[in-house]
């Protein structure tokens, strides 16, 4: 009996090896959560890049060609300007006319940032039509003002309020 007493419990190879065990486990947890937070950092910087891009291009499809007297004049080339609703970021812009296509512009877009001090920058190129913003667009169509026999033969309404019936 008393030589079973004796040998019960671990021994320290025993206790080494669960230690041992435990360790490798707890690293390949840690380097599967650092690579999880990598990834989550790079899907991050992706979607904002992306972010960035779509609203550089509409901010170029508003504003890259002027308004010349109802039409869409000559793309304005662009230079060092903040890119909406992302701070530090700004973008140039050049269009190119296709030859084959005269109200197709090639635009060169070079974005620069700060980062850890150092100076970053990324291009890309887009296709743009020649034509006018959206709302100028609405503004020229929708507002052709009233013809002066229209607005002379028409009698004027009283003003609300103040009790005149209109004749």
């Amino acid at each position: 009996m008393k030589r079973a007493h004796a040998r019960s419990g671990f021994t320290i190879l025993e206790v080494l090896v669960a230690m041992a065990i435990l360790l490798f486990g707890m690293t390949t947890i840690l380097g599967l959560l650092t690579y999880g937070t990598a990834l989550s950092r790079t899907a991050q910087l992706r979607t904002s890049a992306a972010s960035a891009a779509q609203a550089t291009i509409a901010d170029l499809e508003e504003t890259f060609f002027p308004d010349v007297a109802g039409e869409a004049g000559e793309p304005r080339e662009i230079v060092d300007r903040a890119v909406p609703g992302a701070e530090g970021l700004v973008y140039s812009a050049k269009g190119r006319p296709n030859p084959d296509r005269p109200l197709e512009y090639r635009v060169d877009i070079a974005m620069t940032w700060s980062s850890q001090g150092v100076k970053r920058e990324k291009r890309f190129t887009t296709l743009l039509q020649r034509e006018l913003q959206f709302g100028e667009r609405l503004r020229h169509r929708a507002s052709p003002g009233p013809s002066r026999t229209e607005s002379s033969t028409k009698p004027a309404a009283p003003p609300p309020g103040s009790g005149a019936k209109p004749r």
